[in-house]
């Protein structure tokens, strides 16, 4: 949605909430509070924020704003039964009630998973844990230390950026609970349908290693959150009345799951459940309200009685389990476990080392590793102009040129061409604007239609690349899902999605949901993707989505090789921008901890 509608929603909100304060009586200084208050909550909820602390809605006394507020009749307090349009918590934050209701929801569901009694560890799960894991030398594995605590608790949260060994202790630990109880019912799933389809491939490969008993027994495939939940058109199958038939859910790539869809998750999980939470704290956020991830896995320390047992279960000293010291008191103590032993890179290789130099904030060591890289898998293009320049140009040719080559070579096989596209993808931080995925999708387009000589006629040439926008459940696409055109036996446009069981399948294109193309996508599409290599396009401007989050985001989505084509400035001014998401989710577990929500 762009900045104009969301100004007229906003002012249509608060023009709402103004007339329903003037019909319960509401004094002109009261109702123009509310309508204030209720135009700067509609933005900050458009933009990804909760909740809106008072102290950003007016400068002066808070004591005074808060007394109109609660005199309008349009905001209550969590302990006032009547429902109202805003709620206004002790801490002075203002929340739409939807958003307060979902937010105290999770943080309850979140606390009796998290209170719940320690779990017994069988005999069978301890020599399973054994045997994969090994004993080591006293020195202290994190997978292995998350694996025993998801034995013992019904939450864990492992964080830990691409490459930290996160669906290698899954399928570890998913041996371990199949030994202990060989019946139990597991789900797999992911926020899009490309993270669900790489959880099942790296779940296939990973689980090579184990003995043919226990592979056997492993889930096959991974789902989408809303196909989990049975997603139709007034809402999902699944929820606290009817809950999902598991014994453990496993969600990948859980940063991406905003505060409605973590809430509607975790209240289908049976409290008798186990939950493994799997992600990345400093990815971007989901794109809708919320940073849940980021910040329910911020504290993973360790009490005494939970560091003693995990010894014990992993044979190393109790005092060398020393986890890293929490971004911020949570209160999820005993339940996340930070991985930050990189395996698929190197310490030294440009990758990592510009990974890390962006999530501690270091512009300028970023940018002299830019200037003098070690090696060529971070490439830099000093590119400042409103439009991309002709060396940024080239880059789109040569990332995309064995995909051009595949389709000129035989344009019916899917296999190779798929595998073709997939070693590349241009990201972009904006969708609109010359340098914005619009545009770069239309330049891209006009270069795959060249190939053949003239521009098609039809929007649907062949090797167009899109990607789903909406959910459609009865063709089994989810937003986030890529197709390529490829034409039938009678020259008709079909797409080729790549099933979760390999092979494809292909629909005809024009019974597709929204869709777009999909040489390029902004970085938040590209959450769960990953790609050999990729070109990140930013703007030539500042933009208040330039953040450090979304540089380390597209930056790990490369396994090989990145290009990034921005001035060096605005690199910098990125790096030095943290996303901020207004929240008061740790409040609300304080309180559930407390018994007091």
């Amino acid at each position: 949605m762009n900045d104009d509608a969301q100004q007229a929603l906003a002012e249509g909100f608060a023009s709402f909430v103004a007339a329903w304060a003037q019909r319960r009586g509401a004094d002109d200084a009261s109702m123009q509070a509310a309508r204030q208050a209720a135009l700067a909550l509609s933005l900050a909820t458009a933009n990804g924020h909760v909740c809106l602390p008072l102290q950003e809605l007016r400068e002066g006394d808070d004591a005074t704003l808060r007394r109109q507020l609660l005199a309008s009749g349009v905001v209550g307090t969590p302990i006032e039964p009547e429902p109202r349009p805003m709620i206004l918590d002790a801490q002075g934050r203002l929340y739409l009630h939807r958003y307060f209701d979902l937010e105290r929801r999770l943080a309850r569901r979140l606390m009796r998973a998290a209170s719940a009694p320690p779990a017994e560890v069988q005999p069978a799960a301890r020599q399973q844990l054994d045997a994969l894991f090994g004993r080591g030398d006293g020195g202290v594995d994190w997978q292995t230390l998350a694996a025993a605590l998801a034995l013992r608790r019904r939450l864990v949260v492992v964080s830990g950026g691409p490459g930290t060994g996160k669906t290698t202790t899954v399928v570890n630990l998913l041996a371990c609970l199949l030994a202990q109880q060989p019946d139990a019912r597991i789900a797999l799933a992911a926020p899009t349908g490309k993270a669900a389809a790489r959880l099942s491939e790296a779940l296939r490969q990973r689980a090579a290693h184990l003995p043919p008993a226990l592979r056997e027994r492993l889930p096959t495939e991974a789902s989408t959150v809303h196909r989990l939940l049975g997603a139709h058109p007034g809402g999902f199958r699944h929820g606290a009345d009817h809950p999902l038939p598991i014994d453990l859910l496993v969600v990948d790539e859980a940063s991406m799951l905003d505060l409605a869809l973590a809430t509607r998750l975790l209240e289908a999980v049976p409290d008798t459940a186990r939950l493994v939470l799997l992600g990345d704290k400093d990815q971007l956020a989901a794109v809708e309200s919320g940073a849940v991830f980021a910040e329910i896995s911020a504290d993973p320390s360790l009490g005494g009685d939970c560091t003693d047992a995990l010894a014990a279960l992993c044979g190393v000293p109790a005092a060398a389990i020393v986890p890293a010291a929490p971004a911020e008191a949570g209160a999820l103590r005993d339940t996340v476990v930070w991985l930050s032993r990189n395996f698929r890179f190197g310490a030294d290789s440009g990758i990592a080392r510009a990974a890390e130099h962006i999530r501690q904030g270091r512009a300028d060591a970023l940018l002299e590793q830019l200037q003098h890289p070690a090696d060529g898998s971070v490439q830099w293009l000093d590119d400042a102009g409103p439009v991309p320049s002709d060396a940024t140009l080239q880059c789109l040719r040569d990332g995309f040129a064995p995909y051009f080559d595949a389709l000129q070579r035989d344009a019916g096989d899917v296999a190779a061409i798929s595998r073709a596209f997939e070693r590349f993808r241009v990201l972009c931080a904006l969708r609109e604007g010359p340098r914005g995925v619009l545009a770069i999708n239309q330049w891209l387009s006009e270069q795959a239609q060249g190939l053949r000589g003239a521009p098609a006629v039809s929007p649907w040439y062949p090797g167009r690349p899109v990607m789903v926008l909406r959910n459609d459940p009865l063709l089994k696409l989810f937003n986030g899902d890529i197709g390529i055109m490829l034409p039938g036996a009678q020259g008709e446009p079909l797409v080729h999605f790549a099933s979760a069981s390999g092979g494809f399948r292909a629909l005809p294109a024009l019974r597709l949901p929204a869709h777009e193309t999909a040489f390029a996508m902004t970085v938040h599409k590209a959450q769960g993707s990953e790609f050999d290599a990729l070109l990140l396009l930013l703007p030539a401007q500042r933009s208040r989505v330039l953040t450090r989050e979304l540089l380390y985001t597209a930056l790990t989505r490369a396994r090989q090789r990145v290009t990034l084509a921005a001035a060096a400035p605005l690199l910098a001014a990125a790096v030095a921008a943290r996303t901020e998401r207004q929240s008061g989710l740790r409040s609300r577990l304080g309180e559930a901890a407390h018994g007091r929500s």
